[in-house]
């Protein structure tokens, strides 16, 4: 019967093209102009990001067939006045590759939605596990969606108790950092403060 179900999704899918396939089932019409011809959409979230009480939308996607080292895009949508969404912000970094989480597989764990920003987690590791997640908030000033808090934690398996926590944030540890020009391996010390 399932097999069944998903042969049937499958054919539909094949009928509606490779971009309504690539998208999913789940993923929200408004959203699917946004999906790069042939892409997988690995998250989606909507939520007010900018503080003007319309649902915006965060949309992650991947190119298909990568061996999962390939970049995975986090494109930030906000809701014009006309109700339609537009292109803000995007970043090829900050969603980590599906291959680099090590032995625990694709270390991306998450959007979380707050007020007027969001936050990135990733975890992976082996017998010693790590865990960053990086905050994003909107500034008016800017208009732009930038780094605002950053949190790492380090742990051996065996004694997770032991856990080592670092937490960065603007402007003792960074600067200004756009969610355009954050690179999750190079971010300490960098912006302008």
């Amino acid at each position: 019967m399932v097999l069944a179900r998903c042969a049937s999704w499958l054919w539909v899918a094949s009928l509606l093209g490779p971009s309504a396939a690539a998208a999913g089932p789940s993923v929200p019409a408004e959203l699917r102009p946004f999906v790069p011809h042939g892409a997988q959409v690995v998250a989606h979230e909507a939520g007010d990001l900018n503080g003007d009480g319309r649902p915006d939308a965060l949309l992650v996607t991947e190119a298909p067939g990568d061996d999962g080292d390939g970049p995975r895009r986090l494109t930030l949508l906000v809701r014009g006045p006309n109700g339609t969404l537009q292109v803000a912000q995007h970043s090829d970094k900050v969603v980590l590759c599906r291959a680099c989480g090590g032995a625990l597989g694709d270390p991306f764990a998450g959007l979380t939605l707050q007020r007027q920003g969001f936050t990135v987690a990733h975890h992976g590791g082996s017998a010693w596990r790590w865990s960053t997640s990086a905050r994003f908030a909107y500034s008016r000033i800017d208009r732009a969606w930038q780094l605002v808090a950053v949190e790492e934690r380090s742990f051996h398996a065996a004694e997770s108790e032991k856990a080592q926590v670092q937490r960065h944030r603007p402007p003792k540890d960074f600067g200004k950092i756009d969610l355009a020009d954050f690179d999750p391996e190079r971010y300490l010390g960098v912006g302008p403060r």
